[in-house]
């Protein structure tokens, strides 16, 4: 791996090219872990996956396992031993002027060597899970609504290719999701016995479809199967009135193919599932949908399979659980949840026992349960480091396993404000601190709002890197103001259905108490967001001149226009309301109406592939502030989503808006980045 330069948050190359952990894997038997990292391929031009090897015990170096240019990712493990993964890497067999792979299952052998192909689908494989005892294969895949078989999704693709059709026919709603079209293929799931019964050639043997059939177009959102490989959980995404969603799961018998509702109710949603080892359990997650009134809410659901009756595990837990995981002996099940600016691991006694929280410091993912019983593993991932893979015991602080993603010498130091708000609910920040700040030497401050809204800033984050700002000189304050989670339901309410209200209010609030510090310049000060961030931004842009800049990125504008163009846009009924009979919120949170107050410099950032956020709120802030006279330019990204996602256009991104800053806040020349 090619070595990262001395100060890579000084040059955006080398930041670039650190290393990128994401997904964590246990072997069955509590041996080996797997992790995927991404760094740059040959020419520099995208992030390319590999598999790595992370020894549980901490001893071992780290070492990499696969090696091909499409990459590799989505590693599970099989009771064999055999890693298995997704890759488009092309299939050895494929003769001459075969069509561009498309990803398939692959397996690489416990012990090393080849990695075989497993199994291969028309529209591609996207996922897999495996049965922990018996070895069961589950995968799913993408297939055209009216092909019975691999074969005929074959001839109904090249079909449309040799008649040169793209047209999707949509007779439901939604039509896309983030940045692709949800269509024409659907998402089918397939099993098949893995291992010793596999056919001659060491492909999965005729792999059955065993896609729980609804009466309506459907999306399998998540996928659990049980240890003996003869249950599978589906979670299905189904209408639930005019345009709306909501999501439900079944239980698939994998041998006969049988299947029922196990968890549907009006109103809420089910998913994020786990099976108990003996099976009799599955654990989820179930939410309830947020409306005019209330926000969404969620709690830790336990369901009884034979029965199909459910308790909440979490009744008096005040945030909300993700992501549950049983402990080996079944009687308790692990979970995260966002906590005043961390994301710590918690445990839920199946008894009723109060719920423990098992880190302090940081943000866990990918949580891995040893057949000990006495050891977890995990992603964590802190504000000020980037996610590396720890072992967790009990009464002992996480250890850092041995892995190639470490960052070390930052260009400052972290620490928070807080202050106390109008209505008397206390607002908290991390503060990155430039090297040097003093009273003496008070840095620059960028006020950086989060997405969302209903996250915080508790993870180190590669497309949202304060960093890179503290290299420059500048203090960034990361606030989670009111609609930011890990802070009760009641936080959350401040701000609902109110986005200019409250979370405005408690943004000003925190920037009045960290350029209250000596250590900051508050004659120098800038603000910025994405998402929702940028929507906050925009809102911040039209109700106040304290700023010399602002940054918006793929942001909010015309609440209206927004509400119906959006890839899920009954999310957003539910709170803001009909806008042709309710008004009243459009009308008072949207920023488009301070268009004319606005006198602060603007640097508009969008993506023409942005579904989340689409492209028109862009064009109209764009047009908008020109025609107002506003000081403003836009970086427009014709190939880029809802986030900036190849190295090149990040650095530009960067670029671009290190360029605005030091301009308007640092009193520097305007520097055109050269690709630009």
């Amino acid at each position: 791996m090619t070595d990262a330069p001395a100060d890579p948050f000084l040059d955006l190359a080398g930041y670039v090219a650190l290393p990128r952990l994401a997904g964590l894997a246990l072997s069955v038997d509590g041996t080996r872990l797997v992790t995927s990292v991404a760094t740059l391929n040959a020419d520099k031009t995208k992030w390319m996956t590999a598999l790595w090897s992370v020894d549980p015990a901490g001893e071992a170096p780290a070492r990499r396992l696969t090696r091909s240019a499409p990459g590799e990712s989505n590693a599970v493990f099989a009771p064999t031993g055999e890693v298995l993964f997704t890759s488009a890497r092309p299939d050895p067999e494929a003769g001459k002027g075969a069509d561009e792979p498309k990803p398939s299952l692959w397996a690489l052998p416990a012990h090393g060597g080849e990695a075989r192909l497993l199994a291969a689908y028309p529209g591609g494989v996207s996922g897999v899970t495996v049965a922990a005892d018996r070895g069961t294969i589950v995968f799913s895949a993408a297939a055209m609504p009216d092909a019975g078989t691999a074969e005929d999704d074959e001839k109904l693709v090249k079909a449309r290719k040799e008649a040169g059709v793209s047209a999707i026919l949509f007779e439901d709603y939604p039509v896309r999701h983030w940045d692709h079209d949800l269509g024409p293929a659907h998402t089918r799931v397939f099993a098949a016995a893995g291992g010793a019964d596999s056919d001659s050639d060491g492909r999965l043997d005729n792999p059955r479809d065993v896609t729980p059939e609804t009466p309506a177009v459907q999306d399998i959102e998540d996928l659990a199967l049980s240890r003996d490989g003869r249950l599978l959980a589906v979670a299905v995404g189904v209408p639930d009135g005019a345009a709306s969603r909501r999501q439900r799961i079944d239980v698939v018998d994998v041998e006969t193919g049988d299947h029922r509702t196990l968890a549907d109710d009006e109103g809420h949603d089910y998913g994020d599932m786990a099976f108990s080892p003996d099976g009799s359990r599955l654990a989820c997650i179930r939410g309830k949908h947020s409306s005019w009134e209330e926000p969404g809410d969620q709690t830790l659901w336990v369901i009884d399979v034979g029965s199909g009756e459910g308790r909440d595990l979490t009744p008096n837990f005040p945030n909300w659980p993700a992501h549950p995981v049983w402990s080996a002996d079944g009687d308790a099940v692990f979970f995260v949840s966002d906590e005043a600016g961390h994301h710590p691991v918690f445990r839920a006694e199946l008894d009723g026992g109060a719920v423990l929280r098992l880190t302090d410091r940081g943000s866990f993912s990918d949580l891995q349960v040893h057949p000990d019983g006495e050891r977890l593993f995990a992603l964590r991932t802190t504000v000020d480091a980037p996610a590396q893979p720890v072992r967790l015991e009990a009464g002992q602080e996480p250890s850092v396993l041995p892995n190639p993603g470490q960052v070390d010498d930052l260009p400052g130091t972290l620490t928070e404000v807080s202050t106390v708000v109008a209505d008397g609910s206390t607002v908290r920040s991390w503060l990155v601190l430039p090297r040097g700040a003093s009273a003496g030497q008070p840095a620059p401050l960028l006020l950086w709002i989060h997405g969302g809204p209903l996250m915080s800033w508790n993870a180190w984050s590669w497309r949202w890197n304060p960093w890179l700002m503290a290299a420059r000189g500048y203090a960034v304050l990361l606030p989670d103001p009111a609609l930011s989670a890990g802070y009760g339901q009641d936080f959350v309410r401040r701000g609902w259905g109110a986005w200019g209200a409250s979370p405005y209010t408690d943004l000003m609030e925190i920037t009045d108490a960290a350029v209250a510090r000596e250590d900051i310049d508050e004659t120098r000060t800038a603000a910025m967001g994405g998402s929702f961030g940028g929507y906050m931004a925009n809102w911040v842009a039209g109700h106040t001149d304290r700023f010399r800049a602002i940054v918006t990125h793929a942001s909010l504008w015309q609440l209206d226009q927004f509400s119906g163009t959006t890839d899920d846009a009954w999310y957003w009924a539910r709170e803001f309301g009909d806008p042709l009979h309710d008004r009243q919120r459009y009308e008072d949170n949207s920023p488009h109406y301070s268009v004319a107050k606005i006198t602060t410099p603007m640097l508009v950032v969008h993506g023409d592939k942005d579904y989340r956020v689409p492209i028109g709120e862009g064009l109209r802030l764009w047009y908008d502030l020109r025609r107002h006279g506003v000081e403003s330019k836009f970086l427009y990204f014709p190939d880029e989503n809802h986030w900036v996602l190849t190295p090149g256009n990040a650095r530009v991104w960067y670029e671009t808006v290190f360029a605005f800053l030091a301009q308007h806040v640092m009193g520097e020349k305007w520097l055109r980045p050269d690709l630009l």
